[in-house]
């Protein structure tokens, strides 16, 4: 009897923390979008952002709300929380820190067909989007392939992704030298990875991919657990790990690749969001929608600091979070958590 209780202890103490981290995280969401819409050239008092957003604000500021700065928020909420995703899938099948869409070099292979069309074929708009994730796909087949029934194809895809990635930067460098110097530079702000000038629409097609990749996401919060006992256990469970690593990664892929069509490859989200979801969680929790909602933060967080570090300067996004990356990796190598990478 005092077994069952200690146990139901714990688990009421795992579910209280997990709530606590949640609740936490949205609060920060919500706290950085309230921000984000008050603040800019033309600042909006937290009472006057109250009443727009209800219906009652003039004209100017339901401009600067509705159509200036909201479609911005919500597409950095969406990214950030897709990217959040995508991470967590690919750190949780190959039970790595390091695995992430732009380290596998997924980003990579997104950027390298996104660009071609963009230069080579004029083309922009949904056709650009459909480029990049068969970019995505053709990295993340490779992949796929180079891990394949290995004990340790978690290292493998990313030694493997690496290489990829360099040959993608290889690649779109070529391309962007072939290219009109306009073009080039236009090119050069979306490879950083930009949120400006974010169309309702734009937002409108990402929210659609998203919403239609809900249910693999649930499918593989549900399997991913036993996968991490291992395969011969998963197996004798009903679990089959092919299908789980190929909802995954298309998964993954799907998510980076809609993100990246819209407003570029932008790094170390995917890496950083889940990396700290998990230990908020603990008890070895994958916590997908955790670095969703991190993801989601830490992107609207960046993209502020992007606008207003720099007094009547601002930098693409993908400056700021390649920042926050190269500091966080530096850290996770230094520290315990990295030793065994």
């Amino acid at each position: 009897m005092n077994a069952v209780l200690s146990v139901a202890d714990v688990r009421a103490r795992v579910a209280r923390r997990r709530a606590t981290v949640v609740l936490a995280v949205v609060g920060a969401v919500l706290v950085v979008s309230l921000v984000t819409l008050s603040v800019g050239d033309y600042a909006i008092a937290p009472a006057d952002l109250w009443r727009t957003l209800t219906g009652g604000g003039s004209r100017l500021e339901s401009y600067v709300v509705f159509q200036v700065r909201a479609p911005r928020l919500a597409m950095a909420l969406l990214v950030g929380a897709c990217l959040g995703i995508a991470g967590a899938l690919l750190q949780s099948l190959l039970r790595n820190p390091l695995a992430s869409p732009d380290l596998l070099g997924i980003s990579g292979g997104s950027g390298v067909a996104a660009v071609f069309t963009l230069l080579i074929l004029g083309i922009t708009g949904p056709v650009l989007a459909l480029a990049a994730f068969v970019g995505g796909i053709i990295v993340a087949a490779f992949l796929l392939f180079a891990g394949h029934r290995r004990s340790d194809g978690g290292y493998r895809l990313i030694l493997a992704g690496v290489g990829v990635g360099f040959l993608a930067m290889s690649l779109t460098s070529y391309l962007m030298l072939r290219a009109k110097v306009e073009l080039a530079q236009d090119a050069l702000v979306w490879l950083t990875g930009s949120l400006s000038a974010t169309p309702w629409w734009n937002v409108l097609t990402v929210l659609v991919v998203a919403v239609a990749a809900l249910p693999a996401v649930y499918a593989c919060a549900r399997w991913l657990p036993l996968t991490q006992m291992g395969a011969s256990s998963a197996a004798s469970l009903g679990v089959r790990t092919d299908t789980v690593r190929i909802v995954a990664v298309g998964t993954a892929v799907l998510l980076t690749a809609v993100t990246c069509a819209f407003v570029g490859p932008i790094s170390f989200i995917a890496l950083c969001a889940p990396a700290i979801a998990r230990p908020l969680l603990g008890h070895g929790a994958i916590g997908i929608g955790t670095s969703a909602a991190v993801g989601a933060a830490l992107l609207t967080s960046a993209d502020l600091v992007a606008q207003f570090a720099i007094p009547g300067h601002s930098v693409p996004v993908g400056v700021v979070t390649g920042a926050l990356g190269a500091v966080f990796l530096l850290w996770l190598l230094a520290t315990s958590k990295g030793r065994n990478l």
